[in-house]
């Protein structure tokens, strides 16, 4: 009897194993609905885009239409409708602050893409912004706190001195540079790349990330992929392998411009080839993860808490919103 009831036992664990087992490879057999905006974070994300349509994608995956207002994905983030999102990453903090840590930071995807440009040649280090008009987007955003703490590390206060327009959009900016020869621009790639062939003359005098790394050790954090807190606890191998498939479709981006940039266009992210391949190199398009992720974020979120609170939600994330550590 008692052979019989050990016999019993062995059956009933193994079964328990097997259907264990099947629960895991259910819960990890899942489409992964995935948003991004037009820009570099897309730029990035191409191959995979076209790997997931082709069917050559180990995961499953499932691309929201391509938006330009990063807030697109917050509602869907919330509420479930989408698993994984690049997003500015401020926004990904107050996201977190305000859904109580309902996203996590898995990577970042993008540092800074903010050109300085004029057509003469009167700006040659930030310091030569003094006393300037200075036209520019993204006010009340990253961009403006990002503007403003390098102006203050280099001696220039940003109210009084210089005189910074800020415009509605990009095309607002254009119209001044095209319109004034000794106008001068903070502009965001690929943006700046795509001014440059419309506007004779037309360079980049400093890329704001230089200007950041000489007077900051972590980056400029302009872009990052979060998913939501629960989706990354139910479906651990499905993040993994988008997180594999993302690292390589960022490789194939900076690797494969040319290649790259038609993919980029067919998706309408860019609107020609030429222009994309152009802009790839100066997006500073990447894949940080890990520790470095972390080290990245915190550094950045930290300024921009300083610059203004609300600009990360009031609070710094804590350590659970990093991903794998």
């Amino acid at each position: 009897m008692k052979k019989v009831f050990a016999l019993l036992l062995a059956l009933s664990m193994f079964c328990a194993l097997l259907a264990g087992c099947g629960k895991k490879e259910e819960t990890d057999n899942v489409t992964v609905r995935v948003g991004a905006m037009s820009g570099p974070t897309a730029m990035g994300m191409v191959k995979l885009m076209k790997d997931a349509e082709d069917g050559t994608a180990k995961g499953t995956y499932e691309f929201a239409d391509l938006s330009t207002d990063p807030s697109t994905f917050v509602a869907p983030l919330t509420k479930g409708d989408i698993d994984i999102a690049a997003v500015p990453s401020n926004l990904a903090s107050v996201i977190y602050n305000n859904t109580n840590g309902g996203v996590q930071i898995l990577a970042v995807n993008t540092l800074g893409v903010l050109n300085i440009v004029e057509r003469g040649d009167s700006v040659q280090s930030i310091k030569d912004l003094a006393g300037k008009k200075l036209y520019a987007t993204g006010q009340g955003a990253t961009p403006e706190y990002t503007l403003r703490h390098i102006l203050k590390q280099n001696g220039i206060d940003p109210d009084s001195g210089l005189t910074i327009q800020w415009c509605a959009d990009t095309t607002e900016a254009l119209s001044y540079i095209a319109n004034d020869s000794e106008a001068i621009a903070m502009l965001p790639q690929p943006f700046a790349t795509a001014a440059m062939g419309q506007v004779d003359g037309l360079r980049v005098a400093i890329d704001l990330n230089d200007a950041w790394t000489e007077i900051e050790d972590c980056d400029i954090v302009t872009g990052v992929v979060v998913a939501r807190t629960d989706f990354v606890k139910e479906h651990p191998q499905a993040v993994e392998t988008f997180l594999s498939e993302y690292e390589a479709s960022v490789a194939y981006t900076n690797d494969n411009a040319a290649d790259a940039a038609e993919l980029i266009a067919g998706y309408g992210i860019v609107a020609k080839a030429p222009l994309a391949e152009k802009a790839i190199p100066k997006c500073h398009i990447t894949f940080l993860k890990g520790q470095e992720m972390k080290d990245s974020v915190s550094g950045y979120l930290q300024i921009l808490f300083d610059e203004n609170p609300q600009a990360v939600g009031g609070t710094l994330p804590a350590d659970d919103f990093y991903y794998g550590l």
